[in-house]
């Protein structure tokens, strides 16, 4: 009579008290976790190398929006201009703190996050590598057999000692080892004579310095923010900017820079030199070159140079490094009253809005009218229509310059301690009196033309800045100037070639174990040296075979010996 399942079970030796097959199995339950674990468990997975790879690609992603929306810190007109241009998205992304991209609160989470995640990766991983540094290289397999890589070569060994001939053999082999650049180690038996070797542990030093110079990297952009700056100032040709807090048109300085560590020096715009393909060629009107001529004192050094800064292509002024950002058109406007007083004459920057320098600009008059104007400009280097009617540039160079108006009067905003752009005149409280719905056209202007103001407030003039000598000087330039100081740029290109040299070692540097061991066959009479050689790759190592073949090769050379090759039949060559 057949006994059942549940007796076989409870009488099968090999199936001891308690196995999983006695009887049900009981639900596994796992253990609760407190606060202690969960933060335990947390920690394991932000310090874990997935975690560190996920958080830096999260980064490189997050940098994108810094490249396609401007900043502030970087083109605050260019960010007015975005505002101008898209009035419903702007604010919702200037919400998401997309403007200032590098300071926001998230992408500073993600900075620090991966700044965390690699320290916690990189002091395990340093402690475990220096443990194995110092460590012996393991034991001989018994079965070498078992390896991947396994080479076995029978020669004949000596009647009166092939004991000793064994030994000498593994003494070649471990000198051969050696002088590869392999650590060793013997390991004899009585009835074998083996040598370990490994080399390799650079790979895992390149790793450790890649990862180690990142974390110097964010370090080092950390720690420089707090004593960089950066600042923007338009300069008009004739005019001279003098590096000082109160000289920029927008200054972002570092939490350690309150004004007073400026380089004292200055820069004067001589002259702004830009050529353009001709009309009727290939790539009509488009820009050739760009260079702002400046006239440099430093009034620390006493001295003054001439430099001209290009795109691309900044200069050093003391620590700091200037470069250009943009140009346009600065043609000079005069505004006088009734009286023929002048209460406005300055060479006001118009923004290019398009490719054929079409400008926008804004002029202010506070004062010394009966109210307060301000004027709307539209700046034509060469002028064209469309086909309705708009005027529009149609060459970038002055060919045919002219400027129009729309004059506004009311409160220009200025009077209530908000501060407002030079750039931008909000109307939505003014009167408008010319252009538009006004009923009154607006004011048009070549160089050296005046024109009235309405209500016969005054008047206003387009100044010819070549007197009639040059027409193609009538209306000065002006250059956009970005001016930075960056401490930290020698220390991220130490770390970033670290990083990279790092990387290179880790890629290329291969980590192996070599073992070859030695042991007498055969009849006493005819005894037999057989000699093993294997070879094991931490990770793929498609070089390890002809790697093993090669040691083979020169141990048997050294030898100068006869022999017979047997392959092992795992891995026969």
């Amino acid at each position: 009579m057949s006994r059942s399942l549940s007796d076989q079970l409870h009488t099968d030796p090999s199936r001891p008290e308690g196995h999983i097959d006695q009887g049900e199995p009981d639900t596994v339950t796992s253990p609760s976790l407190g606060p202690v674990e969960w933060l335990r468990w947390g920690w394991r997975q932000l310090t874990s190398m997935r975690t560190a790879l996920l958080l830096l690609l999260l980064l490189a992603i997050a940098s994108v929006p810094g490249s396609i929306f401007p900043q502030r810190t970087a083109d605050p007109n260019g960010v007015l201009q975005y505002f101008k241009n898209n009035p419903e998205l702007a604010p919702i992304l200037d919400g998401l703190q997309v403007f200032d991209l590098y300071n926001s609160a998230w992408f500073s989470a993600i900075y620090l996050l991966l700044f965390i995640s690699l320290i916690g990766c990189i002091i395990p991983r340093t402690r475990h590598h220096w443990k194995a540094l110092r460590a012996r290289p393991p034991r001989t397999p018994a079965r070498l057999s078992r390896l991947s890589t396994h080479l076995v070569v029978d020669v004949p060994a000596s009647v009166q000692s092939p004991e000793a001939e064994a030994a000498d053999a593994i003494t070649a082999a471990a000198a051969d080892l050696r002088r590869r650049g392999y650590r060793i180690e013997r390991y004899d038996t009585a009835r074998s004579w083996s040598v370990s070797a490994e080399r390799g542990y650079l790979r895992e030093t390149g790793n450790l310095v890649f990862h180690a110079s990142l974390v110097g990297v964010l370090v080092a952009v950390l720690a420089a923010s707090g004593f960089s700056y950066t600042g923007q100032r338009v300069i008009v040709e004739g005019t001279t900017f003098v590096n000082t807090l109160n000289d920029y048109s927008s200054f972002t300085p570092g939490r350690f820079v309150d004004g007073t560590q400026l380089d004292p020096y200055s820069l004067t715009l001589d002259s702004f030199d830009v050529s353009y393909v001709p009309p009727g060629e290939p790539g009509g009107g488009q820009a050739g070159d760009f260079a702002a001529n400046l006239t440099i004192r430093n009034a620390r050094t006493g001295t003054q140079d001439t430099e001209s800064v290009r795109v691309n292509y900044p200069i050093t002024v003391g620590n700091d490094r200037v470069y250009l950002l943009g140009n346009g058109y600065a043609p000079t406007i005069t505004v006088r009253n009734s009286e023929g007083a002048v209460v406005y004459s300055e060479s006001q920057p118009f923004l290019p809005q398009d490719s054929m320098m079409t400008s926008l600009g804004i002029i202010k008059v506070p004062d010394g009218l009966p109210e307060q104007v301000g004027l709307v400009g539209f700046f034509y280097p060469t002028q064209g229509a469309l086909d309705t009617g708009a005027f529009t540039s149609v060459y970038p160079d002055l060919v045919n310059p002219v400027v129009t108006f729309n004059v506004f009067s009311g409160s220009l905003g200025i009077n209530d301690g908000v501060p407002r752009s030079v750039y931008t005149l909000d109307t939505s409280g003014m009167t408008q009196l010319t252009g538009g719905t006004s009923g009154a056209e607006s004011i048009q202007l070549t160089p050296g033309q005046t024109a009235d103001l309405p209500n016969g407030w005054g008047t206003v003039t387009f100044e010819d800045a070549s007197s009639g000598t040059n027409p193609l000087a009538a209306v000065k330039r002006f250059a956009s100037l970005d001016i930075k100081r960056d401490t930290g740029g020698p220390w991220v290109l130490a770390f970033a070639t670290l990083a990279t040299l790092g990387l290179i070692t880790g890629l290329l540097v291969p980590r192996r174990r070599v073992f070859i061991k030695a042991s007498v066959t055969g009849d006493p009479d005819e005894p037999t040296l057989r000699l093993e050689y294997a070879g094991l790759a931490r990770g793929e190592d498609p070089q390890l075979p002809d790697a093993i073949a090669g040691i083979r090769n020169a141990h048997l050379a050294a030898r100068d010996r006869p022999s017979s090759q047997t392959p092992s039949r795992r891995n026969p060559r």
